[in-house]
């Protein structure tokens, strides 16, 4: 009996955690997006009503109506996953380190290493090993993060061998990819590694060290008045 009661209320505490969760989503996600509220609901009378005039139309209502409360909140629910999505990235987006945040939860497979380069106008490139090989990601102005990216290319061409290096220039310009696509772009490369070889990569990038592998970073994007320390040097 204990036992029971102790699973219930785990699972009780899960539940308003999770409830908790949501409301601070939609809380967040309304400041950026002030008519998320009126378009999810929207979404779900319209699914509703659709399926219940559908079902008083073949002598089902009953059925329908079930169905189309269950149609209804899925529907709701991917609106407003996508709508909350859009808004944070809107947030983050051209604060510095915002890539490092969406590479950080790109999903198993890749390994992340933020801040592999950065200067004090705080172009950063963060570098990311995976079955696709490595990928260098670079946010900042695009000028300056071409001479990080090929900095850091010969740096690394030093320790890896035929492993494919692609890079990617965080922004909404022409031949950039917008922050919001960054996960999808880098998913959809081809992996050309095995998992042993992306062992062996991260292995040999990992003894190379890194620029910030002795400073303390931030999770998530880094403070705007965050400053490269006068004594540190580009690599």
């Amino acid at each position: 009996m204990a036992r029971k009661a102790n699973t219930n209320t785990a699972g009780a505490a899960e539940n308003q955690g999770r409830l908790k969760q949501i409301v601070l989503t939609y809380k967040m996600t309304r400041k950026a997006d002030p008519k998320v509220g009126l378009v999810v609901a929207g979404v779900g009378i319209v699914v509703l009503g659709v399926l219940l005039g559908i079902g008083f139309a073949i002598g089902h209502p009953i059925y329908l109506g079930i169905l189309g409360f269950v149609l209804a909140l899925l529907a709701m629910a991917i609106v407003f996953g996508r709508r909350a999505e859009k808004a944070a990235f809107g947030q983050m987006e051209g604060q510095p380190g915002a890539a490092a945040a969406v590479l950080q939860n790109i999903g198993r497979g890749w390994t992340t290493t933020p801040a592999v380069a950065m200067n004090r106008n705080q172009d950063v490139v963060h570098r990311a090993v995976g079955r696709a090989g490595i990928v260098l990601v670079a946010e900042g102005n695009p000028n300056r993060v071409k001479t990080l990216l090929a900095a850091e290319k010969k740096k690394m061409a030093r320790v890896v061998v035929d492993v494919p290096v692609k890079d990617i220039i965080v922004g909404n310009e022409e031949g950039q990819t917008p922050l919001s696509k960054v996960r999808t772009t880098m998913l959809k490369l081809p992996r050309v590694l095995s998992g042993p070889q992306v062992t062996a990569t991260n292995d040999r990038l990992r003894a190379m060290g890194d620029l910030m592998s002795n400073m303390p970073l931030p999770k998530g994007p880094m403070p705007k008045g965050m400053r490269m320390p006068r004594g540190g040097k580009m690599r």
